[in-house]
């Protein structure tokens, strides 16, 4: 038994092996014609290849010791997480192909992710948590308004809604690892733990995806007061992805925490209903 899970007994986390954007080719400023929004969106995905595969290896290395059940919902997420980093390899591709240099990005994050693999098993795992965190905030915010994404290339606001449906799915799965693994600790180490390591993610997470945003928009000669205006206007304030990204992070102070008192299964259920399953690879053997 996990101390303190919440996590529904009947969660489904499914396996949809689904590729998009296949035979497409994406607009240089894919959202709405927007030098800002588009920017954002490609400096965040450029983090997701190296930062899912960190992800997948912190929860990995509890597998073993975790119960039947936690043991299944692992081997889910990894297979979520292995397709979300493949359909952003090929969304980073996509950016390419209209002219972006995503280098610098991408080292950014690896370099970020080099080194938070220094800190002990524990400590990656609490991280996990952290962005976990972050990622299943932006998800239900960007499933719960359609103006984040409005504007957007259809098939490029169908692969966003894919994984923010999938990250609602699994967003307990790092927290329960880590409930797991700290279960001989006191609750006053636990919160400590968990509390100091959101303060550093949730710096880095930051500085790495506004740093890449400045870069793209750098590339396009947008790197100036006005679009910035647009941008910070848009993301802190109306539709305010990142409005709403700051006012959750208080609630994972809490010391009661538990991703799931906010069951949003439910949003997940209806935006999953509106997408017609696209192109579907192979499942691996």
């Amino acid at each position: 038994m996990i101390d303190r899970t919440q996590t529904p007994p009947a969660l489904a986390i499914e396996r949809r092996n689904w590729k998009f954007g296949r035979g497409t080719t994406a607009r240089r400023w894919w959202h709405g014609g927007d030098a800002g929004r588009t920017a954002f969106y490609n400096a965040l995905s450029s983090t997701f290849p190296v930062g899912e595969k960190f992800f997948m290896s912190a929860v990995r290395h509890y597998r073993d010791e975790a119960p039947e059940a936690l043991q299944q919902q692992i081997d889910d997420f990894i297979f979520q997480e292995s397709t979300h980093s493949r359909e952003h390899v090929f969304f980073n591709r996509q950016a390419r192909d209209a002219g972006y240099d995503l280098t610098s990005s991408e080292d950014r994050a690896a370099r970020t992710i080099a080194w938070a693999k220094r800190r002990p098993p524990i400590m990656q795992l609490a991280g996990t948590c952290a962005l976990e965190h972050f990622t299943a905030t932006l998800a239900h915010a960007l499933l719960a308004d359609p103006a984040h994404l409005a504007g957007a290339d259809t098939e490029v606001q169908r692969m966003w809604r894919w994984h923010a449906i999938e990250e609602i799915e699994h967003k307990a799965v790092a927290y329960d690892t880590l409930l797991l693994a700290m279960r001989d600790r006191s609750p006053f180490r636990r919160w400590t733990l968990r509390s100091f390591t959101m303060l550093a993610a949730g710096v880095r997470f930051h500085y790495v995806v506004f740093r890449n945003t400045a870069d793209l928009l750098r590339q396009d000669g947008k790197n100036n007061l006005r679009t910035w205006a647009g941008l910070l206007s848009y993301l802190y304030g109306t539709p305010g992805l990142m409005r709403f990204l700051l006012r959750d992070l208080f609630a994972y102070f809490r010391p009661n925490f538990h991703p799931w008192q906010h069951d949003d299964r439910a949003l997940a259920q209806r935006a999953l209903a509106t997408l017609s399953p696209p192109l579907i690879a192979p499942m691996p053997k």
